[in-house]
């Protein structure tokens, strides 16, 4: 599942605001409600599958019920 769609999926009622970034140079950030929750340019690699979600989950959304649950 891709970065955007495990969020959508997941998280739809609590995101207001969703931006990806990518650029030259294999440029690629995720962005929630104004923060930086992933950059290919700080970890010098691209997200491991569900590990964007991981990311959100442990810093916006602990505690909060995913979406259709």
């Amino acid at each position: 599942m891709s970065a955007a769609s495990d969020l959508m999926t997941n998280y739809q009622h609590v995101i207001s605001s969703l931006t990806f970034e990518m650029g030259d140079k294999g440029v690629f950030d995720v962005v929630v409600d104004g923060d930086m929750l992933y950059s290919k340019a700080d970890t010098g690699r691209h997200a491991n599958d569900g590990e964007v979600l991981e990311l959100f989950t442990a810093k916006h959304a602990e505690g909060v019920t995913r979406f259709g649950s």
